[in-house]
């Protein structure tokens, strides 16, 4: 699912989440240097039009997580299985992202983030008044992760799914073939093809 537009604010929820993680101790690490790390690539879908859940407007579009202070965001809010391991135990600091806009007029590409901060509890499932709120999602034994990302870049123009779907370079790309997935793998020739694109 995609998520709520965020707020800076820290409150009791986030803060047994912080302790409530697997390990004991905080998921974010340090970031090794570029030429000793290898990179992951996703696409992270979002919604850039308003739609109101529970009395609130879950929109968040590249410009938001641009204006969100140092241009840095959460990803709350995903409450898919596949979607979760994939921020819980794939996603990694330095990882680069493609941000997807999606359940809009032209779905596509916006732009490009990177996770700085790796998975930890996503505090939003414990807190009732939240539209993603999971009454089976409990501080000690938390059951949705999420990640921190950090606005890297917006496209001139938005990469339409209409065509991403008309690239060959592109055609066994998780989007194409399943596109519902709100977070998934990106090759690397994948992402660098739609760089370049998004570069034009």
């Amino acid at each position: 699912m995609p998520p709520v537009r965020r707020s800076a604010r820290v409150n009791e929820f986030a803060k047994k989440a912080t302790r409530s993680c697997k390990s004991g101790e905080s998921h974010t690490t340090t970031a090794l240097s570029n030429d000793a790390k290898i990179y992951g690539y996703w696409l992270m879908k979002a919604e850039p039009e308003s739609r109101i859940v529970k009395g609130k407007d879950v929109k968040f579009s590249i410009d938001d997580l641009y204006e969100m202070k140092d241009s840095t965001s959460c990803w709350d809010g995903v409450r898919n299985y596949e979607a979760r391991n994939i921020m819980r135990d794939k996603m990694k600091i330095g990882d680069k992202v493609l941000f997807y806009h999606s359940n809009c007029k032209t779905p596509g590409i916006a732009g490009t983030a990177t996770v700085v901060r790796e998975a930890y509890p996503d505090y939003t499932a414990f807190d009732p008044e939240h539209p993603y709120y999971d009454p089976k999602s409990k501080a000690d034994v938390p059951k949705w992760f999420m990640v921190d990302v950090k606005f890297e870049s917006k496209f001139s123009n938005i990469i339409p799914l209409s065509a991403l779907k008309g690239y060959q370079e592109l055609k066994d790309m998780v989007l194409i073939k399943r596109g519902r997935l709100s977070v998934q793998p990106v090759k690397a020739g994948e992402y660098d093809f739609i760089l370049k694109l998004g570069n034009k």
